[in-house]
Order: C-alpha cells, then sequence, then structure tokens
C-alpha cells in the first residue's frame, strides 16, 4: 500500500513520527555544537548556536527555544537576577579606526612562568587588531606593535588606553615614546579615569573571552607555542565568532562594512620608522647616521653611559631611557653634523 492508500489518520501519525526525528536530531545537534565550543573555550550561549544552525543550512528553532533545551539537559544554571542592559550607559566609536583600545594582561606559561599580552582592538568593530605575548612589556613593545598594525589596518584617529607606564607618563610628569609616536601621526591620545577600568570595558572584556579560550588549550611551554594559540584565537575571533554586541556579526565583516576613520591632523605619516641602540658618550654625545653623514646629538654631559633607544622617524628623533621615558628630541638639520636638542623632556622631569 501506497501512502496516498493509507488513512489519513496513520499518514498523520507518519508524519509526527518525522517530525519528532528531526527534532530529536536537531536537540541532539544543539548539544554537540554546544559541547564542541564550550571544549574550545568559545563561547556557546543559546545565539550562537543558533548562528552556527544557520551556518550549517539548518532551520534553527527560535534563541529561547534554544535555551530550554539546554535548560532541559542539565547545561543551563540559574542565576541571581542581573543588572538590566538598559541600565548600562555604553560608547561604541561611529567607524572603524575612530578609536583604538589597547590594554596589557598578564598569563602563565607551563612552570607558572608569568608573561604579558598586549592587545589592540578597534572599537566599533571589536576586531582584534594584534595579539602579542611578550616576557616583559616596554614602551618600545608598544611602539613596534602600533607600528605594524598602521601599516595593516591604516592610522587610527584615537588610542584609548590605561595609565600604565607602557602608555603614558604623565605621573612622571614626562612623555613615553608612545605618547610621542601618537602626538607625531596626529592621533588623539586617552586615557581612562584612575582606578576605573570600565572605561576601557571593550579590552577588558576581551582579555576575558581571550583568556577562556587560552584555559581550555594544552598549557603552552614557552612564548612561541603562545603566540601561535593566540594566532589561532584571534583567527576565529575576528573571521568565525558571532558577536553578541554586533548583531551576531562577526568583526572582520563589521569591519570592512563601513569607510574608515582617519587622524584630524596626519603630521607625517609615510615617514621612514627605525629604531637604533646606543649609549651616550663621555663627551654627552650620540651618534646616528642619516643620508651618507655621520651626525652627533647633543645629550648634555649629564648624561654620559646612559644607554637610551632612539626612535627614528625620517628628520624627527626622540631618545628614551630604558624606562621608555622620553629624554629629548631632534628635528634633524642634513647640514649640521653637531644636532642641538629641539626639546628636553628630563628637565620637565625633576
Amino acid at each position: 500500500m501506497n501512502e496516498r492508500a493509507r488513512p489519513a489518520w496513520r499518514l498523520a501519525h507518519v508524519d509526527h513520527a518525522r517530525r519528532r526525528r528531526r527534532s530529536h536530531e536537531l536537540e541532539e545537534r544543539i548539544v554537540e555544537i554546544r559541547k564542541e565550543l564550550f571544549d574550545a573555550g568559545h563561547d556557546y550561549g543559546s545565539e550562537t548556536i543558533q548562528v552556527h544552525l544557520e551556518r550549517e543550512e539548518l532551520t534553527p528553532p527560535s534563541v529561547s527555544s534554544i535555551w530550554r533545551v539546554l535548560k532541559r539537559r542539565g547545561f543551563i544554571t540559574p542565576q541571581p537576577q542581573k543588572r538590566p542592559k538598559s541600565s548600562y550607559q555604553r560608547f561604541e566609536a561611529s567607524l572603524p579606526n575612530e578609536c583604538w583600545q589597547s590594554d596589557m594582561t598578564h598569563w602563565v606559561l607551563e612552570g607558572d612562568k608569568g608573561i604579558e599580552i598586549v592587545n589592540f582592538i578597534d572599537d566599533h568593530s571589536r576586531l582584534c587588531l594584534a595579539s602579542v605575548a611578550l616576557p616583559v612589556t616596554k614602551v618600545l613593545d608598544v611602539v613596534t606593535i602600533f607600528q605594524s598594525i598602521c601599516e595593516a589596518y591604516g592610522i587610527p584617529a584615537s588610542v584609548l588606553t590605561d595609565n600604565g607606564a607602557i602608555f603614558t607618563a604623565r605621573s612622571r610628569r614626562g612623555r613615553t615614546g608612545f605618547e610621542t609616536e601618537l602626538d607625531r601621526l596626529g592621533v588623539i591620545a586617552k586615557h581612562a579615569s584612575p582606578y576605573h577600568p570600565q572605561t576601557c570595558g571593550k579590552v577588558e572584556r576581551f582579555h576575558q573571552t581571550m583568556k577562556r579560550y587560552l584555559r581550555k588549550q594544552p598549557p603552552a611551554r614557552n612564548l612561541k607555542e603562545l603566540q601561535a594559540q593566540l594566532d589561532e584565537f584571534v583567527g576565529y575571533y575576528n573571521e568565525v565568532r558571532a558577536h553578541r554586541s554586533l548583531a551576531r556579526r562577526t568583526p572582520q565583516s563589521v569591519y570592512q562594512a563601513r569607510v574608515k576613520a582617519h587622524p584630524g591632523d596626519v603630521k607625517d605619516a609615510t615617514a621612514h620608522f627605525r629604531v637604533r641602540y646606543d649609549k651616550v658618550d663621555t663627551n654627552g654625545t650620540v651618534t646616528l647616521r642619516y643620508g651618507s653623514r655621520l651626525l652627533h646629538l647633543g645629550m648634555g654631559r649629564r648624561n654620559a653611559g646612559q644607554v637610551v633607544t632612539m626612535l627614528v622617524a625620517d628628520r624627527d628623533v626622540r631618545v628614551l631611557n630604558p624606562e621608555g621615558v622620553l629624554m629629548r628630541w631632534f628635528t634633524i638639520d642634513p647640514k649640521r653634523n653637531y644636532q642641538k636638542p629641539a626639546g628636553d623632556a628630563v628637565s620637565t622631569m625633576s
């Protein structure tokens, strides 16, 4: 007997059985996706699972239905009433590159060896611009990372950080190499209020997401292994992970969707950038080759023997001490062998 010849009640029973089977298969897939995301250290909420079902070209149930499946299967732990989202005041840049957030956080390698991770994200799109593991973060490291992402993504209009010594020397009445680099490029430097980490909330939240992923990975034995884990995480976070704050779009798609913001006053965005290490000689000078001439930069005899780092951007030279604080800066005059400083930051730090 074919299906057309069967009684209506029997056809209805067969149809109901098929729907139950499909419903059971979909529920099992929901649980599988939840386990896969959890084991990998990724976001595993109901909305994220719904996006993954859609990407598999399945017809997903509503978010609330997925939540009920997870609750019924024992994956949901009841929580006290949270503060409503409407009570938060949130700021979001209207364009990519309008504001970048940066911060440093700590992590531990195998054997309890502490290291540091520097993260840069785009405020508008949440795109992770860089996530770099370092033994200890110095000002020059921040400058180097910033330069590399400027080459890849362009120069931002502003950068928001906390008041850490790798970002600012205002508490020491000086300027770091990072601050002078932002000034050179016309980038506005913004700093969070002291003891108020919520100002940099997006990069702080990124730290949490990153660390949840790292905890699910085998403990890295060295920086190279940790950097490989970070690179894999950033690829997933930028291009695969459906972000809740972006209407379940990926940071990469949101970043690419709109025109990019630029600095309001770019002083010299195409300058050649290089770094030179030296020690102030007994005469109070350091040397720098510019073009075909060896120039002598006056640092003062009081700084004799001081180890310094020189950040060179064409004719603009900034000299930093080992803590990354600006000591002096120069504007090179190619016609003179001896270069007088354009400014002395040390005198302002006493």
